[in-house]
């Protein structure tokens, strides 16, 4: 059964790397599935629908571009994610660029790079 993936990434600069991974999701032998729960709209209660849509995912992927740790809805999404103990894991955007860490990253996460056979063995578990 494939792994219900909830993606944080910098709507601002990111959106495209979104839709690139959802793209991912489509190929037949990708071990998980992204419903797109993207927030779109700030709302007084955008923290709690966050917290929902992590708690009903397996695991979150933060996608890491050029402005990440600037983008503070990431950077939330992430504490959430470690405050309901959901695996996660940072994947850089960009190739030729390493991606920034969300402020809320722990000194010990790496970036990984993404390709679709290290995609696949992070989904895995493998880290």
């Amino acid at each position: 059964m494939p792994k219900r993936v909830f993606v944080s990434f910098d709507y601002d600069y990111d959106k495209t790397l979104k839709d690139f991974l959802i793209g991912q999701a489509k190929n037949p032998d990708s071990p998980f599935e992204i419903h797109d729960w993207s927030i779109k709209e700030a709302s007084p209660d955008w923290k709690d629908k966050a917290r929902m849509r992590i708690r009903a995912s397996d695991i979150v992927i933060v996608l890491c571009g050029d402005h990440t740790d600037k983008a503070v809805g990431v950077a939330i999404e992430l504490k959430i994610a470690q405050e309901e103990n959901i695996d996660y894991f940072l994947l850089n955007g960009y190739a030729g660029s390493t991606g920034k860490k969300p402020t809320s990253a722990r000194t010990t996460d790496k970036v990984y790079k993404w390709t679709w056979e290290n995609l696949k063995t992070l989904v895995g578990g493998g880290r």
